[in-house]
């Protein structure tokens, strides 16, 4: 865990790169898809701003990730369920996938549980 506001900070720039190279997207594609500007999201993956909750949920959706699980590595969510982010992390980490493979599964994956929030079981 991270001792200090700057540790923080360089842990969540470098998930987020970590992110986007698995997402196979340059920091110029990223932006585009964020409407956050190259520079920002670059300081922001190098440590050296804390990007705001706006931001962050922007580059979640662009990633096809939870904001929730990008809010808790962020450190601005405490409290979390242990199996939130599994099974996008095990998408994004098998290599046996390509990126569009990833985001379509993702897709699906994320438009069950949106169907499952929306009515829920008796």
């Amino acid at each position: 865990m991270p001792e200090d506001a700057d540790d923080h900070l360089k842990v969540l720039g470098d998930f987020l790169r970590t992110q986007r190279r698995l997402a196979n997207l340059s920091l110029r594609q990223l932006s585009a898809m964020t409407a956050v500007s190259n520079p920002y999201l670059s300081q922001i993956e190098r440590g050296l701003h804390a990007p705001s909750v706006r931001v962050l949920k922007s580059i979640a959706e662009a990633l096809n990730m939870s904001t929730e699980a990008l809010l808790e590595q962020a450190g601005l969510l405490t409290e979390t369920i242990s199996t939130e982010g599994a099974t996008e992390a095990a998408l994004r980490a098998d290599h046996r996938l390509t990126a569009q493979q990833k985001n379509a599964l993702l897709s699906v994956y994320y438009s069950y549980i949106e169907a499952n929030e929306a009515e829920p079981e008796p």
